[in-house]
């Protein structure tokens, strides 16, 4: 388990990391700015920030999966 939290902690600091910068991005050149090049930027680093979430997610339940269903077997 304790492999799991740091897979999922290292996924939620990046996540968190991109999706700060992607809302940024997205706010100066929606608001802030002429360039709409930067609201395009943002929204793609927005979903690939989501996109790394949600498969980091699905390693880490996938490796629990396997690890639970590996001591289930050995009994």
């Amino acid at each position: 388990m304790k492999n799991n939290t740091q897979i999922l902690h290292a996924v939620k600091i990046v996540g968190i990391s991109l999706l700060t910068i992607g809302i940024v991005l997205f706010v100066l050149g929606f608001f802030g700015s002429n360039y709409s090049n930067l609201t395009a930027i943002g929204i793609g680093t927005i979903s690939g920030a989501v996109l790394i979430f949600v498969m980091g997610m699905f390693f880490v339940a996938t490796e629990e999966m396997l690890t639970k269903a590996g001591e289930g077997n050995k009994s």
